[in-house]
Protein backbone atom coordinates (compact mmCIF):
# COMPACT_ATOMS: atom_id res chain seq x y z
CA UNK A 1 0.00 0.00 0.00
CA UNK A 2 1.30 3.44 -0.92
CA UNK A 3 1.58 6.18 1.69
CA UNK A 4 -1.25 8.21 0.13
CA UNK A 5 -3.67 5.28 0.53
CA UNK A 6 -3.13 5.31 4.30
CA UNK A 7 -4.48 8.90 4.44
CA UNK A 8 -7.92 7.98 3.10
CA UNK A 9 -10.81 8.32 5.55
CA UNK A 10 -13.67 5.88 6.06
CA UNK A 11 -15.78 5.58 2.94
CA UNK A 12 -13.39 7.68 0.81
CA UNK A 13 -12.70 6.27 -2.65
CA UNK A 14 -9.94 7.10 -5.12
CA UNK A 15 -11.42 8.19 -8.45
CA UNK A 16 -8.21 9.15 -10.29
CA UNK A 17 -4.48 8.92 -9.56
CA UNK A 18 -1.77 10.83 -11.43
CA UNK A 19 1.69 12.41 -11.10
CA UNK A 20 4.00 14.74 -12.99
CA UNK A 21 4.78 14.12 -16.66
CA UNK A 22 7.94 12.19 -17.49
CA UNK A 23 9.41 15.39 -18.93
CA UNK A 24 9.39 16.81 -15.39
CA UNK A 25 11.63 13.89 -14.41
CA UNK A 26 14.09 14.77 -17.17
CA UNK A 27 14.00 18.42 -16.12
CA UNK A 28 14.87 17.58 -12.52
CA UNK A 29 17.48 15.04 -13.59
CA UNK A 30 19.27 17.41 -15.99
CA UNK A 31 22.38 17.29 -13.78
CA UNK A 32 22.57 13.54 -14.36
CA UNK A 33 22.11 14.03 -18.10
CA UNK A 34 24.91 16.59 -18.10
CA UNK A 35 27.24 14.19 -16.26
CA UNK A 36 26.45 11.47 -18.80
CA UNK A 37 27.32 13.83 -21.64
CA UNK A 38 30.62 14.65 -19.95
CA UNK A 39 31.37 10.95 -19.55
CA UNK A 40 30.59 10.30 -23.20
CA UNK A 41 32.81 13.23 -24.20
CA UNK A 42 35.72 11.80 -22.19
CA UNK A 43 35.34 8.41 -23.86
CA UNK A 44 35.21 10.08 -27.29
CA UNK A 45 38.40 11.98 -26.47
CA UNK A 46 40.17 8.75 -25.57
CA UNK A 47 39.03 6.99 -28.74
CA UNK A 48 39.20 9.93 -31.15
CA UNK A 49 42.72 11.01 -30.27
CA UNK A 50 43.83 7.41 -29.78
CA UNK A 51 45.63 8.15 -26.54
CA UNK A 52 48.32 5.58 -25.88
CA UNK A 53 47.83 3.31 -22.89
CA UNK A 54 49.36 4.92 -19.90
CA UNK A 55 48.67 7.16 -16.94
CA UNK A 56 46.70 9.80 -18.90
CA UNK A 57 44.43 7.23 -20.51
CA UNK A 58 43.81 5.56 -17.18
CA UNK A 59 42.96 8.87 -15.50
CA UNK A 60 40.52 9.84 -18.24
CA UNK A 61 38.91 6.39 -18.19
CA UNK A 62 38.49 6.39 -14.41
CA UNK A 63 37.09 9.93 -14.54
CA UNK A 64 34.57 8.89 -17.21
CA UNK A 65 33.44 5.93 -15.06
CA UNK A 66 33.09 8.12 -11.96
CA UNK A 67 31.10 10.74 -13.87
CA UNK A 68 28.80 8.07 -15.30
CA UNK A 69 28.24 6.47 -11.89
CA UNK A 70 27.50 9.84 -10.30
CA UNK A 71 25.01 10.57 -13.06
CA UNK A 72 23.29 7.21 -12.46
CA UNK A 73 23.01 7.92 -8.72
CA UNK A 74 21.46 11.33 -9.33
CA UNK A 75 19.03 9.96 -11.92
CA UNK A 76 17.91 7.14 -9.61
CA UNK A 77 17.31 9.64 -6.81
CA UNK A 78 15.25 11.93 -9.08
CA UNK A 79 13.33 8.97 -10.48
CA UNK A 80 12.53 7.83 -6.95
CA UNK A 81 11.20 11.31 -6.12
CA UNK A 82 9.07 11.30 -9.27
CA UNK A 83 7.71 7.80 -8.62
CA UNK A 84 6.82 8.63 -4.98
CA UNK A 85 4.43 11.40 -6.06
CA UNK A 86 0.69 10.87 -5.73
CA UNK A 87 -1.83 13.34 -7.14
CA UNK A 88 -5.21 11.86 -6.25
CA UNK A 89 -8.86 12.78 -6.75
CA UNK A 90 -11.24 11.12 -4.31
CA UNK A 91 -14.99 11.48 -3.93
CA UNK A 92 -14.32 14.16 -1.27
CA UNK A 93 -11.05 16.00 -1.91
CA UNK A 94 -7.84 16.50 -3.84
CA UNK A 95 -4.82 14.88 -2.21
CA UNK A 96 -1.20 15.66 -3.10
CA UNK A 97 1.64 13.62 -1.55
CA UNK A 98 5.33 14.16 -2.25
CA UNK A 99 8.65 13.08 -0.72
CA UNK A 100 10.59 9.83 -0.36
CA UNK A 101 11.35 9.41 3.33
CA UNK A 102 9.98 12.71 4.63
CA UNK A 103 6.46 12.82 3.30
CA UNK A 104 4.46 16.00 2.69
CA UNK A 105 0.73 15.80 2.05
CA UNK A 106 -1.75 18.57 1.26
CA UNK A 107 -5.43 18.30 0.44
CA UNK A 108 -8.23 20.55 -0.76
CA UNK A 109 -11.87 19.75 -0.03
CA UNK A 110 -13.93 19.59 -3.21
CA UNK A 111 -16.75 21.71 -1.77
CA UNK A 112 -14.31 24.59 -1.12
CA UNK A 113 -12.83 24.64 -4.64
CA UNK A 114 -14.11 27.55 -6.70
CA UNK A 115 -12.24 27.00 -9.96
CA UNK A 116 -9.10 25.52 -11.50
CA UNK A 117 -6.82 27.40 -13.93
CA UNK A 118 -5.15 25.19 -16.52
CA UNK A 119 -2.14 26.45 -18.51
CA UNK A 120 -0.75 24.48 -21.45
CA UNK A 121 1.92 25.49 -23.92
CA UNK A 122 1.97 24.17 -27.46
CA UNK A 123 4.42 21.46 -26.35
CA UNK A 124 2.19 20.68 -23.41
CA UNK A 125 -0.78 20.17 -25.70
CA UNK A 126 1.28 17.91 -27.98
CA UNK A 127 2.79 15.85 -25.16
CA UNK A 128 -0.23 16.03 -22.79
CA UNK A 129 1.08 17.96 -19.80
CA UNK A 130 0.30 21.32 -18.20
CA UNK A 131 0.15 23.42 -15.02
CA UNK A 132 -3.00 23.39 -12.88
CA UNK A 133 -3.80 25.95 -10.16
CA UNK A 134 -6.56 25.19 -7.65
CA UNK A 135 -8.57 28.24 -6.50
CA UNK A 136 -10.70 28.50 -3.36
CA UNK A 137 -13.84 30.57 -2.86
CA UNK A 138 -11.57 33.53 -2.05
CA UNK A 139 -10.02 33.22 -5.55
CA UNK A 140 -6.64 32.38 -4.06
CA UNK A 141 -4.45 29.59 -5.40
CA UNK A 142 -4.11 27.04 -2.61
CA UNK A 143 -2.15 24.45 -4.57
CA UNK A 144 -0.26 24.14 -7.85
CA UNK A 145 0.34 21.05 -9.94
CA UNK A 146 3.42 21.67 -12.11
CA UNK A 147 3.80 19.71 -15.36
CA UNK A 148 0.83 17.49 -14.48
CA UNK A 149 0.30 14.45 -16.67
CA UNK A 150 -3.09 14.47 -18.41
CA UNK A 151 -4.19 17.83 -16.96
CA UNK A 152 -7.44 18.14 -18.96
CA UNK A 153 -8.72 14.76 -17.81
CA UNK A 154 -7.59 15.52 -14.26
CA UNK A 155 -9.54 18.80 -14.21
CA UNK A 156 -12.69 17.25 -15.72
CA UNK A 157 -12.73 14.41 -13.19
CA UNK A 158 -12.20 16.89 -10.34
CA UNK A 159 -15.12 19.10 -11.44
CA UNK A 160 -17.33 16.06 -11.97
CA UNK A 161 -16.69 14.83 -8.43
CA UNK A 162 -17.25 18.34 -7.06
CA UNK A 163 -20.64 18.52 -8.80
CA UNK A 164 -21.61 15.07 -7.52
CA UNK A 165 -20.72 16.04 -3.94
CA UNK A 166 -22.67 19.32 -4.14
CA UNK A 167 -25.67 17.48 -5.60
CA UNK A 168 -25.71 15.07 -2.66
CA UNK A 169 -25.77 17.96 -0.20
CA UNK A 170 -28.37 19.87 -2.24
CA UNK A 171 -30.87 17.04 -2.07
CA UNK A 172 -30.19 16.25 1.55
CA UNK A 173 -28.19 13.10 0.92
CA UNK A 174 -24.73 13.74 2.35
CA UNK A 175 -22.22 10.88 2.07
CA UNK A 176 -22.93 8.19 4.62
CA UNK A 177 -19.54 8.44 6.38
CA UNK A 178 -18.76 11.96 7.70
CA UNK A 179 -16.34 14.11 5.70
CA UNK A 180 -14.19 14.74 8.76
CA UNK A 181 -14.84 11.71 10.95
CA UNK A 182 -13.45 12.04 14.44
CA UNK A 183 -12.41 9.00 16.38
CA UNK A 184 -14.70 8.03 19.18
CA UNK A 185 -17.67 10.14 18.07
CA UNK A 186 -20.89 8.11 17.75
CA UNK A 187 -22.74 8.27 14.48
CA UNK A 188 -25.88 10.44 14.58
CA UNK A 189 -29.16 8.59 14.90
CA UNK A 190 -31.03 8.27 11.60
CA UNK A 191 -34.06 10.47 11.14
CA UNK A 192 -37.34 8.58 11.60
CA UNK A 193 -39.24 7.72 8.48
CA UNK A 194 -42.96 7.13 8.28
CA UNK A 195 -44.46 4.62 5.91
CA UNK A 196 -48.00 5.63 6.88
CA UNK A 197 -49.74 8.59 8.44
CA UNK A 198 -49.04 9.00 12.18
CA UNK A 199 -51.87 7.86 14.44
CA UNK A 200 -54.47 10.47 15.33
CA UNK A 201 -55.42 10.93 18.96
CA UNK A 202 -58.80 9.39 19.67
CA UNK A 203 -61.50 11.96 19.34
CA UNK A 204 -64.74 12.23 21.18
CA UNK A 205 -67.39 10.07 19.61
CA UNK A 206 -70.18 11.84 17.78
CA UNK A 207 -72.60 10.35 20.25
CA UNK A 208 -71.02 12.46 22.98
CA UNK A 209 -71.73 15.64 21.08
CA UNK A 210 -75.20 14.46 20.33
CA UNK A 211 -75.73 13.71 24.02
CA UNK A 212 -75.01 17.36 24.78
CA UNK A 213 -78.33 18.21 23.11
CA UNK A 214 -80.95 15.74 24.13
CA UNK A 215 -84.07 15.74 22.03
CA UNK A 216 -86.19 16.41 25.06
CA UNK A 217 -84.08 19.31 26.35
CA UNK A 218 -86.16 21.89 28.18
CA UNK A 219 -86.84 25.18 26.48
CA UNK A 220 -84.15 27.77 27.13
CA UNK A 221 -83.86 31.47 26.76
CA UNK A 222 -83.26 32.40 23.05
CA UNK A 223 -79.87 33.94 23.84
CA UNK A 224 -78.75 30.93 25.85
CA UNK A 225 -79.99 28.59 23.12
CA UNK A 226 -78.03 30.52 20.49
CA UNK A 227 -74.80 30.38 22.55
CA UNK A 228 -75.21 26.67 23.17
CA UNK A 229 -75.88 25.90 19.51
CA UNK A 230 -72.81 27.93 18.50
CA UNK A 231 -70.58 26.04 20.95
CA UNK A 232 -71.99 22.72 19.78
CA UNK A 233 -71.33 23.62 16.13
CA UNK A 234 -67.76 24.52 17.02
CA UNK A 235 -67.23 21.13 18.69
CA UNK A 236 -68.78 19.35 15.74
CA UNK A 237 -66.48 21.26 13.36
CA UNK A 238 -63.46 20.09 15.38
CA UNK A 239 -64.70 16.50 15.19
CA UNK A 240 -65.14 16.86 11.44
CA UNK A 241 -61.62 18.26 11.02
CA UNK A 242 -60.19 15.38 13.08
CA UNK A 243 -62.01 12.86 10.93
CA UNK A 244 -64.24 11.60 13.73
CA UNK A 245 -67.38 12.45 11.73
CA UNK A 246 -67.99 12.92 8.04
CA UNK A 247 -68.86 16.18 6.35
CA UNK A 248 -72.37 14.86 5.60
CA UNK A 249 -72.97 14.09 9.25
CA UNK A 250 -71.73 17.55 10.18
CA UNK A 251 -74.09 19.27 7.72
CA UNK A 252 -77.04 17.14 8.87
CA UNK A 253 -76.42 18.00 12.52
CA UNK A 254 -75.86 21.64 11.63
CA UNK A 255 -79.26 21.91 9.93
CA UNK A 256 -80.89 20.22 12.92
CA UNK A 257 -79.29 22.63 15.37
CA UNK A 258 -80.03 25.72 13.31
CA UNK A 259 -83.61 24.58 13.02
CA UNK A 260 -83.99 24.99 16.80
CA UNK A 261 -83.20 28.70 16.66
Amino acid sequence: MRYADTLLTEGEQVVMRSRQHWLALLSKARAALLLWLIGIALIVVVLWFDIDPGLLRDIISVLAIVVFALGVIIFIYRFWQWWAQDYMITNRRLLKVTGIFNKRSSDSSLEKINDAILSQSIWGRMLNFGNLEILTAADQAVDRYYMLKGPKEFKKVMLTQKHALETEFMYGRPPSPPLRAEAGMPAPAPAPTYTEAPPVAPAVAPATAAADLPASAPALDPDEESVRVTETLARLADLRDQGAITAEEYEQKKEELLGRL
